[in-house]
């Protein structure tokens, strides 16, 4: 089945209002900068997003939220280099916001993509975050549970895939791109050179495509930093 998509505006189409959307990512690092545009263009609006953090400067993320269209943020690190669209988003009441430690969301998708429905951990124990959660005591220590954390699509970025949807990552681009593939019902994801089937060693292959329903081709996309050295804003 060849699962290649030509533009990313196709790619983002079917993404509808009210989703819940997983965006891959640490920082610029591994941010399908390309496929964010293409959902701003888009127009879906009311969109839960999960992502390592809030973006920066006005673009990708950043000007995801700047354009009105996220209505909650699940995220680990709100402030960073240049959080000021968020902050402000945030001060004025128009988006939700959801601090999960980064480890525990890493885990919570994880465990979205493996159905494991909750697990405890001892992170947040005592503290703002653990209010209202289920607390047991394990071996003399308290443990917080949290629930698995699932989307209806996932964005990714990935370095190498084929038109099976197996993909490769460059460097440290991996970070939260291969556990939010499987814990979304739809994982599309921007690809730096789409190869032929056979060109990608079965052992380099870190999301196997199964968990792809969609790939579309960015040759030298966009880094989130250099834009916002440049003073982008998009769109």
């Amino acid at each position: 089945m060849d699962k290649t998509i030509q533009t990313t505006a196709e790619a983002v189409a079917q993404i509808p209002d009210g989703a819940t959307v997983m965006i891959g990512g640490f920082g610029g690092s591994g941010a399908p900068i390309e496929l964010i545009h293409a959902l701003i263009d888009q127009g879906a609006k009311h969109l839960t997003v999960v992502n390592n953090n809030a973006g920066n400067g006005h673009v990708g993320l950043a000007a995801l939220i700047e354009q009105g269209r996220v209505d909650k943020l699940i995220c680990s690190f709100p402030r960073s280099a240049d959080p000021s669209v968020f902050v402000e988003s945030y001060w004025a009441g128009k988006i939700k916001l959801d601090i999960v430690p980064q480890g525990t969301l890493a885990e919570r998708i994880r465990a979205g993509g493996a159905g494991i429905p909750a697990f405890y951990t001892p992170t947040a124990f005592g503290t703002d975050v653990a209010k209202g959660k289920p607390v047991e005591v394990f071996e003399g220590r308290s443990y917080v549970q949290e629930r698995w954390l699932k989307a209806d699509f996932a964005l990714i970025k990935a370095d190498l895939g084929d038109p099976h949807g197996n993909l490769t990552y460059r460097m440290a681009a991996r970070n939260f791109n291969p556990i939010m593939a499987t814990a979304a019902m739809t994982t599309i994801a921007q690809v730096s050179q789409l190869v032929g089937l056979g060109a990608i060693d079965p052992e380099r292959v870190i999301t196997p495509g199964i968990f792809v329903a969609g790939l579309t081709e960015v040759p030298n996309p966009a880094q989130e930093e250099e834009l916002n050295w440049a003073e982008a804003i998009y769109p």
